[in-house]
């Protein structure tokens, strides 16, 4: 552990972190899980209103187990990425068999529930038990690439050198370490950010390797930004949003009408049933899965 960067991070953190519900003190496991799911590749401010909503109806995970997947994936409105509402809703089930209705508190136990993977497990692990494991998200690999390894980005895929360097930096007291891992996340998100770094309010910019060095440009394999306009995933929530707008089941002519191009919107469906998102009926119109 190197603590020229331990002090300096978490005392920024005590003073500048954000005041999210799920890092309340009051916030359950069940809301850090949900609440992790949710984030995966979408903003703070787009879950928020979403999670509230759905801590409101489903405040323990027996609540939503007892719910039709598909209302899951009503609530989930425009979060993007839906498949995630069908995982949390398949991991409240097996919190529900497997675990009594409480949230497994061993990263084993998290790691094995339907959906959630190294990241998830081992976030929800220290931020609702406050256990000490290695949190790499897109904004910890960033930061400790740049203060470490003196490289702008991190690997397009993460490594098992990144995952090493991550837990020598882990403070070794459990609950402290957890709060490290979250003051690096939002150091990240708040500071070190991908397009414009504000290198001039960083806690440890004299320790910095990537500042030292000059901030050389990333020189690795073209990082591709993501697309939407026009792709099958704009299309497959052209879809979905009829039928999360809808009371039950609707004809396949008000599916048509959202997309112009058949063949796309064809894939898109197919695409959407082969996920269990849309449940195509017999008698020809469409639900979200019961």
């Amino acid at each position: 552990m190197n603590t020229a960067y331990t002090e300096p991070i978490l005392d920024w953190y005590a003073a500048n972190a954000r005041d999210l519900p799920w890092r309340a003190p009051d916030a359950t496991p069940w809301g850090v899980l949900v609440s992790e799911i949710m984030l995966q590749q979408t903003p703070v401010a787009r879950v928020l209103p979403v999670w509230r909503e759905w801590m409101a109806r489903w405040p323990e995970p027996a609540a939503l187990a007892a719910e039709p997947s598909g209302e899951a994936v009503r609530a989930w409105g425009r979060l993007g990425y839906p498949r995630r509402a069908l995982r949390l809703h398949e991991s409240a089930r097996a919190i529900v068999e497997r675990h009594g209705g409480r949230v497994p508190e061993s990263h084993a136990d998290l790691l094995a529930l339907p959906g959630i993977g190294a990241y998830t497990a081992a976030a929800v692990a220290s931020f609702a038990f406050r256990q000490r494991h290695a949190v790499l998200d897109t904004n910890v690999r960033r930061v400790l690439a740049r203060l470490v390894s003196g490289e702008e980005f991190p690997p397009r895929s993460q490594t098992a050198a990144e995952v090493r360097l991550a837990e020598s930096l882990l403070p070794a007291d459990p609950p402290t370490a957890a709060r490290w891992s979250v003051a690096v996340m939002e150091l990240g998100a708040l500071v070190c950010t991908a397009r414009t770094p504000r290198c001039v309010d960083c806690p440890v910019l004299s320790s910095c390797a990537w500042h030292a060095a000059g901030r050389p440009a990333y020189d690795g394999p073209p990082r591709r930004g993501q697309t939407y306009a026009g792709t099958d995933r704009q299309c497959r929530g052209r879809l979905l949003a009829v039928l999360r707008d809808a009371d039950g089941p609707v004809e396949k002519s008000a599916l048509d009408v959202v997309w112009s191009d058949p063949v796309q919107r064809e894939r898109a469906l197919d695409g959407l049933v082969a996920d269990g998102l849309v449940d195509p009926l017999d008698d020809g119109r469409y639900a979200l899965p019961a």
